[in-house]
C-alpha cells in the first residue's frame, strides 16, 4: 500500500503541488479502487471535513489529466476512478450488483487488441468491458430460486 511520502513523490513527479486535498483524494483512490466520485468524497471528508465536493471533482480531474489515476465509465454506470494506470487493463462488471474487477490485457501489449480498420488513427488504447454476474450474486440467485419440484400426487 502506498504511503503519504509515496503520494507526495507521485504528485511532485507529475508537476503538481502537494496539497492536503490532493493527498487525501489520491489516498482514497488507492484505498478504494473503482469508487465513484460520491464515495471518494465521503472518504476524503473523513480526513478533511471542510473539503468541498467541487474541490474533490477538481482534484480528480487534475490527477486524471496528470495520469496518476484513471477514470473509467462503464456503460450504465457513473464515472469511477482507479489507481492502476498505464497498463491498458480491462474490467469485468457484475450485471446484478455493479461490482467492478480488473482484468489484465486480453492478449499482448497495449492496446491489447488490433482494430480491423484503424481509419488512419494511431491507436494506443483499447477498452473492453466484460459483463456477467459475480460469485456473490450468482450464489445469492441460486439460493433464492423457488423449488420447482412437484409434490407427488399433487394436481394443479
Amino acid at each position: 500500500m502506498a504511503t503519504t511520502p509515496d503520494f507526495q513523490r507521485m504528485l511532485r513527479g507529475a508537476a503538481l503541488r502537494v496539497t492536503r486535498p490532493r493527498l487525501a483524494v489520491l489516498s482514497a483512490v488507492f484505498a478504494h479502487p473503482h469508487a465513484d466520485t460520491d464515495s471518494l468524497f465521503g472518504v476524503v471528508r473523513q480526513d478533511l471535513p471542510d473539503v468541498s465536493r467541487q474541490a474533490v471533482y477538481d482534484v480528480l480531474r487534475a490527477l486524471t489529466v496528470a495520469g496518476l489515476v484513471r477514470k473509467i465509465e462503464p456503460s450504465g454506470s457513473v464515472a469511477r476512478y482507479e489507481s492502476r494506470v498505464g497498463d491498458n487493463h480491462h474490467h469485468v462488471v457484475c450485471r446484478s450488483c455493479g461490482l467492478i474487477a480488473d482484468v489484465d490485457c486480453a492478449v499482448g501489449e497495449a492496446p491489447c487488441l488490433t482494430a480491423s480498420d484503424d481509419n488512419g488513427f494511431s491507436i494506443d488504447e483499447a477498452e473492453v468491458v466484460y459483463r456477467g454476474v459475480c460469485a456473490t450474486c450468482s450464489t445469492a440467485s441460486i439460493s433464492h430460486q423457488p423449488n420447482h419440484r412437484a409434490t407427488e400426487g399433487s394436481h394443479v
